[in-house]
Formats: C-alpha cells, sequence, structure tokens
C-alpha cells in the first residue's frame, strides 16, 4: 500500500513539474511577443513620421533629392518587411532605414535656416523620440528573448520544451552598417 502512495506521490510532483515547466514557457512566450508587439508599434510611428520630416527638409534642400529618395526607399523596404512579418528581413530594412535617417538629419546641419524652421524641429524631436522608444523596445525585447531561450536551454525544461515545439528566438541586432559613422559630403 505504502509503495502505490510513494509512486502517487511521484507521479502528482512529476505533472506538477511539468504543469509549472509549460506555464513558465508560456509566460515568457508571451512576453517575448509582446516585446515583438512594442517594436512593431513603434516601427509603425517612425513610418508614420518620415515622410511628413522628409516633405519639410525637401523646401530647403531641393538638390539633395538622392538623400530624400534612399530615405523613402528604405521606409517602403521596412513597411514591406513589416509586413511579410519576416523577422531577419524587417531587422535588416529598419536598421537600413535607421542609417538614411541619420544621413536626413545631417542635411540639416548645412541649412541654418532648416535647423531653425519649427516644423523641421518638431518632426525632428518627434522622429528622435520615437527612435529612442525603439531602442528601449528593442533592449526589452532581447532581455524577454534572453529570458526565453534561457528557460528553453536548460534542462529538464529544455527536454519539455523540444517536446512541446517551443523553439528558440534570434535577438533584434544592429547591422555592422549602422554602427559606422554617417559620413555626409557637400
Amino acid at each position: 500500500m505504502t509503495t502505490t502512495w510513494i509512486i502517487l506521490g511521484v507521479i502528482a510532483v512529476l505533472v506538477i513539474a511539468g504543469i509549472a515547466m509549460y506555464n513558465g514557457l508560456i509566460r515568457l512566450k508571451n512576453r517575448v511577443d509582446e516585446a515583438w508587439s512594442d517594436i512593431d508599434v513603434q516601427l509603425k510611428r517612425r513610418h508614420d513620421l518620415i515622410p511628413n520630416l522628409v516633405e519639410t527638409v525637401k523646401g530647403y534642400a531641393a538638390h539633395e533629392q538622392s538623400t530624400f529618395d534612399k530615405v523613402i526607399q528604405a521606409r517602403n523596404m521596412a513597411m514591406q518587411a513589416q509586413a511579410s512579418g519576416d523577422t531577419k528581413q524587417l531587422e535588416q530594412a529598419e536598421n537600413m532605414l535607421s542609417g538614411t535617417l541619420k544621413s536626413l538629419f545631417a542635411l540639416s546641419e548645412a541649412y541654418p535656416d532648416l535647423k531653425a524652421n519649427q516644423n523641421f524641429l518638431e518632426l525632428q524631436r518627434e522622429l528622435t523620440d520615437t527612435e529612442d522608444k525603439i531602442q528601449a523596445a528593442r533592449r526589452f525585447y532581447n532581455g524577454n528573448v534572453r529570458d526565453f531561450n534561457t528557460k528553453v536551454q536548460v534542462f529538464p525544461t529544455n527536454l519539455f520544451a523540444n517536446m512541446l515545439g517551443f523553439k528558440e528566438r534570434e535577438f533584434f541586432a544592429a547591422e555592422e552598417s549602422e554602427k559606422e559613422v554617417v559620413q555626409v559630403k557637400f
């Protein structure tokens, strides 16, 4: 009789441990999804601000058309990547957009009237604020990915995670080109 109770006790402990591991994985997966959604919201805000900023700058620097074209092209590519749902493609497109935005802001240094324009300054502040929020959202996402990946990789949760199809997520990383200083020549 005591052997039966011991076996039932061990089974109960294993079931409770399994439930706890599963709930922990689900909780972390949902945090990663929420963090990705936060990035998505900020990217949408950035995509909405860029056309206004470009139009404002165009009035002052009409001969800088190639810079404007690159910014708009990068924005369109980023929006397409966002619609595709491919994380890696989105990461590359957004990093390219960040680089072109740096070039656009660098143009303002050559046009003192533009730097004094209230619309430009407000749009620049909004976009800078959005860029800061994107960086914070990326850090938040990467922190959650780290926690989730750790949970998926450690024993004994890794056995349970593999059986249930939980896969590691990729970190949101900056491209090498985004780490370089922007060179603007007039």
